[in-house]
């Protein structure tokens, strides 16, 4: 892992969201998108190396919505850029760590994904983060 590469806020409503942290951050929201495959609707501010990603869910069964009935608004996740995704998530599966895809997904901000279930990272939500070239 190099770096953190984002951190991801679950929030209801992104616009009134992205209001609060572009006031927040003195900083744009640079970044709108749907990602299907995870049933939300992403919104990237930068602050220096620093990236916030707001995440409003686009469907009642998406994890996001799930995550937002249970605990309410808040942190969702903390995202690590990696140079070799598959390798990492072999890495990770042979240290014990259980992950919640068997293969890298297309996420948000162009990149290939995977998240580590966060009963195996002390209740914290960890995502893997491959720019695809």
């Amino acid at each position: 892992m190099k770096q953190i590469e984002h951190i991801g806020i679950a929030v209801n409503d992104i616009k009134s969201a992205g209001k609060v942290y572009e006031i927040l951050l003195n900083a744009f929201i640079y970044k709108i998108e749907n990602v299907e495959s995870e049933g939300v609707k992403t919104a990237f501010l930068q602050i220096g190396p620093n990236k916030i990603e707001l995440l409003e869910p686009t469907s009642a069964d998406s994890p996001v919505s799930k995550f937002i009935e249970k605990k309410g608004e808040g942190i969702h996740h903390i995202a690590f850029d990696v140079e070799d995704i598959e390798a990492e998530m072999e890495r990770l599966k042979k240290e014990g760590f259980v992950l919640l895809s068997e293969k890298p997904k297309l996420g948000a901000d162009n990149k290939l994904v995977c998240f580590v279930h966060p009963k195996s990272t002390n209740g914290v939500l960890i995502e893997l983060c491959q720019t695809q070239t």
